[in-house]
């Protein structure tokens, strides 16, 4: 196989290979379909076509038929007359239209016989559009079926065209992101160890860890200042609290058991107190009614 053979045919199965993957089915019936219906109509044409021409030597043997008629009687006529030679050429006459209607006929057999092939032919090709019509509706039919059940299983497994770009954008995604993730962690730590400086200050990280400690110690001796002004201080030897919780919890229960004798006994006055008033009265109302008979 020469350069250019080989190059014709690897043409050929490329542009084959694309036509296929280009070509749809469903246009493909439709198409060959029309085509069909389009040869149907060219044979009824030719039908139409060879049924006027039919028709015209029909009409024209009718017009000899005519003449023949017409010459026999003209033939008759000059016999009577006695014109031997007028009816000679009548008959002569007569004879060619015979032998014209004769060759008429048989042109109009044939052209019958033509014509019945070819509607013969005609109901035939009619018949097999409608069976491949109907092929072609069920083809259709289950094409579509399964193009929907392909694409449905593409899309459940991802291996389609669209979900196969969906699914690198996915892990496009996923990777950048793992990416900013990981420089993210890698900044805060970078940060926290001091290994990037401000670029504004002049301190390295002995400063900054100095001055935070400077910082810190400033801030405790003014919280120890605000706890001395507010009576809350520790004593300055750093030694052991003035009292334990027990301590305080044993002093609280005096104090409160001191406040309890305390209201009870001022409930006991008042009581008394109360008692007494109650008797002098009883007494004076006794000595109301002790004095009342003597008067």
């Amino acid at each position: 196989m020469g350069i250019l053979s080989r190059a014709s045919y690897v043409i050929r199965s490329k542009v084959n290979a694309l036509l296929n993957r280009a070509e749809d089915p469903t246009e493909s019936l439709d198409y060959s379909y029309e085509q069909m219906r389009d040869e149907l109509q060219d044979v009824k044409q030719g039908i139409a076509d060879l049924t006027t021409q039919k028709k015209r030597l029909e009409i024209q043997k009718r017009k000899l038929e005519e003449n023949v008629e017409k010459h026999n009687r003209q033939a008759r006529e000059a016999v009577q007359q006695d014109r031997d030679d007028l009816a000679r050429k009548a008959l002569e006459k007569k004879k060619s239209k015979m032998s014209q209607i004769e060759e008429l006929e048989g042109q109009i057999a044939k052209l019958n016989d033509t014509q019945e092939q070819l509607v013969e032919k005609k109901n035939k090709l009619q018949n097999r559009i409608e069976e491949f019509r109907t092929k072609k509706e069920t083809m259709k039919a289950r094409y579509e079926a399964a193009e929907a059940s392909t694409r449905v299983s593409e899309a459940m497994t991802g291996v389609g065209d669209e979900m196969e770009d969906v699914s690198r954008s996915i892990e496009r995604a996923e990777e950048r992101t793992e990416e900013m993730e990981a420089r993210s962690e890698a900044m805060d730590e970078l940060e926290d160890s001091g290994a990037f400086e401000d670029a504004l200050s002049d301190k390295d990280s002995i400063d900054r860890e100095l001055e935070s400690l400077s910082t810190n110690s400033e801030v405790d001796a003014e919280l120890e200042t605000l706890k001395g002004e507010l009576g809350k201080g520790e004593p300055a030897n750093g030694g052991a609290e003035a009292s334990t919780d027990e301590e305080i919890d044993d002093e609280l229960a005096d104090i409160e058991s001191e406040i309890d004798a305390d209201e009870l006994e001022s409930d006991l006055d008042d009581g008394d107190a109360d008692l007494d008033e109650e008797l002098d009265v009883e007494l004076e109302e006794s000595e109301v009614d002790a004095d009342e008979p003597k008067n």
